[in-house]
């Protein structure tokens, strides 16, 4: 099976994994916002939380997870277009506009807080030094061995065609949405209100990358969606509101 593995080239520069934690970037204000979605998150702003031991571990899994996404829509949109010249728009919209900012956004958490890979325990190896900048991470490769597990899985599936990318999309996005739903229980309960209203902003994006992949996969006339792939990827709750992440599909 022929796996691809490409470096982004995208200008904003953010360090995607808690080994790029530390870094002062307190004199670059637009560092200290991140933009998602018509929102803007300013970690700095709030309060310092008292971080348990079990919340440094989300905060890495979701930089992990976070990355992911970003790696497995930007990788399966390279590897279509050279194998087939077949665009797969939403892939490309949803990483470049959407899923670097959710890099972002948990970076901005790790930054303010000073995390270190020692400061969790399910981190191993971390895959660069912490000064890496985005555009130089090892694309495909991560630090915590679930996430590792997970993208090589989506890769195999995503590579074998158009419908088969698509309904990868649609995994991805429900394993983020169960993860947060997970880890913002735990913030709330250590009173934590910027990881709390962090990890919401990235909940909102991916209910909307959800509906987007859905849509994608009913104009290849898989009129179920998401719900093809079975009821554990079938959301029909998830909330919908007028911004189209699959404009221009």
């Amino acid at each position: 099976m022929k796996k691809i593995i490409k470096v982004a080239t995208l200008s904003l520069v953010v360090s995607a994994l808690l080994v790029g934690c530390g870094s002062d970037n307190s004199s670059n204000k637009k560092e200290s916002k991140t933009e998602h979605e018509g929102e803007i998150i300013d970690v700095k702003t709030y309060p310092l939380s008292k971080l348990t031991p079990e919340l440094k571990n989300a905060i890495a899994y979701m930089g992990n997870e976070e990355r992911l996404a970003y790696d497995v829509y930007h990788n399966l949109y390279s590897y279509h277009m050279e194998e087939s010249a077949t665009e797969i728009k939403q892939l490309k919209n949803i990483s470049e506009n959407s899923e670097i900012k959710h890099v972002g956004i948990v970076q901005d958490i790790v930054r303010k807080y000073g995390l270190n890979p020692e400061d969790t325990t399910n981190v191993i190896d971390p895959v660069a030094s912490r000064d890496v900048k985005f555009e130089d991470m090892p694309s495909g490769e991560y630090d915590v061995p679930a996430i590792q597990s997970l993208y090589d899985m989506l890769y195999g599936k995503g590579i074998d065609s158009k419908q088969d990318a698509l309904e990868v999309d649609c995994m991805v996005e429900v394993t983020d949405v169960n993860d947060l739903d997970k880890y913002i229980v735990m913030a709330e309960t250590s009173n934590a209100t910027d990881v709390v209203d962090a990890f919401n902003v990235l909940r909102d994006g991916s209910y909307n990358h959800y509906w987007a992949f859905d849509k994608g996969l009913k104009n290849l006339n898989i009129t179920q969606g998401c719900c093809s792939l079975g009821t554990t990827y079938c959301k029909p709750e998830y909330p919908q509101n007028e911004h189209d992440e699959s404009k221009n599909h």
